[in-house]
């Protein structure tokens, strides 16, 4: 008795196998068909010869896959598509732009601080915006866009539009969105207010000789409210015009803002600019968790 490799001993001695005898599937062991009438093929060691098959016919891992439950579809593609919002993600543009935003905040914060040169020409250029020529009252209605009072209830309005519009839709988690703009707004009063109390910058003259007024908590607020308003409500927008023509409407609004407050003698130029640059992280985290959450289909 002549014994294989595999351990199975057989009548006759190992010997090579060919080509059409290693593809024949296997029907039994040891020199018998399954049924035990018919002699098996002929290859000298049926069990070596059986998994050498199914590992030359199998998937990767060394076995057939198992077939799909009934009522699965074999792959993504035969299922009924869903048609869910887009999600803001994170381009590589608005990243740069939040990094930037960062580092020249801490700049602008360092030399508020330490009195620098930059902010004794913060102090000059507010002082030319304060004594132009725009009228005050005007200039007393683009601050208060600015103002809590107004820009919560635009943002609860579009928080109700975008969680309606995201569960009619089916969206998973249709909650996300609007909870994590609710929670970025949230946010604000909670970073400003620290940095407030910490540099202690006092205001122009008009404001007294009372301190924390960097950076300016109406122009974060309205940079953030407005800004998450308009990132729930693109995807929701038709046509690149529209859009365009928002983001600039946006844009130009917060810079009414800006102009307000410095030329109502709220806020020095500066102040606003670090309010800008602290609602750029602050949108930059929202819509990272955003891209995070999204319903992969």
């Amino acid at each position: 008795m002549t014994g294989c490799r595999s351990g199975c001993r057989t009548p006759t001695p190992c010997r090579t196998v060919s080509a059409d005898e290693r593809n024949t599937p296997p029907t039994g062991d040891c020199g018998r068909n399954r049924d035990g009438a018919s002699p098996a093929p002929p290859w000298s060691c049926p069990r070596a010869h059986t998994r050498n098959f199914w590992l030359r016919n199998s998937s990767p891992i060394g076995w057939p896959p198992a077939p799909n439950p009934p009522g699965r579809a074999a792959n993504r593609s035969d299922r009924p598509p869903r048609n869910y919002p887009p999600v803001p993600g994170r381009p590589i543009i608005f990243r740069w732009a939040a990094v930037l935003s960062a580092l020249f905040f801490l700049f602008l914060t360092w030399q508020i601080a330490v009195g620098g040169a930059l902010r004794r020409a913060d102090e000059r250029l507010g002082d030319a915006i304060g004594s132009s020529g725009l009228s005050k009252r005007a200039a007393e209605l683009l601050a208060d866009l600015g103002n809590i009072t107004v820009a919560l209830p635009v943002l609860a309005a579009v928080l109700g539009y975008a969680a309606w519009r995201a569960r009619r839709d089916g969206v998973p988690r249709w909650w996300t969105r609007p909870g994590t703009a609710a929670l970025t707004m949230t946010a604000v009063p909670l970073l400003v207010v620290p940095i407030k109390e910490t540099v202690a910058r006092t205001g122009p003259a008009v404001m007294g000789p009372g301190t924390g007024f960097y950076p300016s908590g109406h122009a974060t607020t309205a940079a953030v409210a407005y800004g998450a308003c308009l990132l729930l409500l693109l995807p929701y927008v038709r046509g690149a015009y529209v859009r365009r023509e928002l983001v600039i409407g946006y844009t130009v609004l917060n810079a009414a803002v800006g102009l307000g407050l410095v030329r109502r003698g709220y806020h020095w130029p500066l102040d606003v600019v670090g309010g800008w640059c602290l609602s750029v992280v602050l949108l930059y985290v929202m819509c990272a968790v955003w891209a995070g959450r999204a319903p992969r289909g």
